[in-house]
């Protein structure tokens, strides 16, 4: 059996949602392809960039492609968890307590610079992520399907944050670091500013989406893939299993069970999107950093010595042979 032995899928109605959200977005194919992903796979997303790459108008135009509700929650160290999941309210005609639903109640939610935000506000987001409820009082209150959050974080920022714990990290499925634009794409950027805001089409509802999230399940992924995405994980804790012991001083946690999860659930979605009923080897390779590069604990002599989580994940690829598959 070869990778391309299984019928081919199609992807028809996530490409209409792609091509619609590039009416307000250029560029940034990565976040977006990532943001699909996401969605697929009922992942969450921890998003690094400086202000002002669209951060917020991609995943707004995405919700609205997708006929969802969008909400943003600005974080800042005022915040309390109530401000986020909600809180009772005294209704003084009944004499009762009525519950009044916060922000986290909906379909695609933008947690703009998380880390601003104290350690309990932001374990109350992280909790519905998590469990995709909210405990208000004594009553339990299910969050909307699909939810989706993604949270951003301003890698210029040192002062008045709150670096998320290693442990509330490890539950966002990737993290995807956007870069400044190209020169051509940023005049196209000033360009669309001049003229009136394109307008988005609903091209599929909710529960559309979630359809296609059962379809994206059936992918098949063949067990030679599932034991790559292991290795791969193990590999970031002990490099010497792949002939690269110098990079041991470097790490001081490498990535925990739950990457080997999100690599295979994000390469299963992503052979999705990209047509195939079959998950191939360059769909986790080409998700691994973005699956891996938070789950990495590096040491302070890779800080000196300028060692970055992508630079290991890319050496470890480069050592790990490319599976075969073994048939279904």
């Amino acid at each position: 059996m070869s990778w391309t032995d299984a019928p081919a899928a199609t992807a028809g109605p996530i490409e209409k949602v792609l091509y619609e959200v590039k009416k307000t977005i250029v560029g940034q194919d990565i976040l977006l392809e990532r943001l699909i992903v996401a969605l697929l796979a009922r992942g969450h997303i921890l998003v690094e960039g400086v202000p002002g790459l669209a951060k917020t108008l991609a995943v707004k135009s995405l919700a609205e492609a997708i006929g969802g509700d969008f909400h943003r929650v600005q974080f800042t160290p005022d915040l309390v968890p109530a401000d986020i999941v909600g809180t009772r309210v005294y209704h003084q005609p009944t004499g009762e307590f009525q519950v009044q639903l916060g922000p986290v109640f909906t379909n695609l939610l933008l947690a703009d610079e998380i880390n601003r935000a104290p350690a309990k506000v932001q374990s109350a987001l992280l909790e519905t992520m998590q469990e995709r409820q909210v405990t208000i009082g004594r009553e339990t209150h299910k969050l909307p399907d699909p939810f989706l959050v993604m949270a951003t974080q301003n890698p210029i920022e040192n002062e008045g944050v709150y670096p998320l714990p290693e442990a509330q990290v490890d539950r966002f499925m990737m993290k995807v670091v956007v870069g400044y634009p190209s020169q051509t794409e940023e005049f196209v950027v000033v360009e669309r500013a001049l003229a009136p805001a394109a307008v988005i089409q609903k091209i599929i509802n909710p529960g559309t989406l979630v359809a296609l999230q059962q379809e994206a399940d059936r992918v098949y992924v063949d067990p030679s893939l599932i034991d790559f995405a292991v290795q791969l994980a193990h590999a970031t804790r002990e490099p010497g299993r792949v002939g690269l012991t110098d990079l041991a001083r470097y790490v001081t946690f490498g990535a925990s069970p739950r990457s080997s999860i999100s690599l295979v659930l994000a390469g299963r979605a992503l052979a999705y999107i990209r047509g195939r009923e079959y998950v191939v080897p360059e769909d986790l390779s080409d998700l691994a950093p973005d699956v891996l590069r938070h789950r990495l604990v590096l040491s302070y002599e890779a800080l000196s010595d300028e060692v970055t989580p992508d630079l290991i994940i890319s050496k470890i690829l480069a050592n790990l042979s490319f599976p075969e598959p073994r048939g279904r």
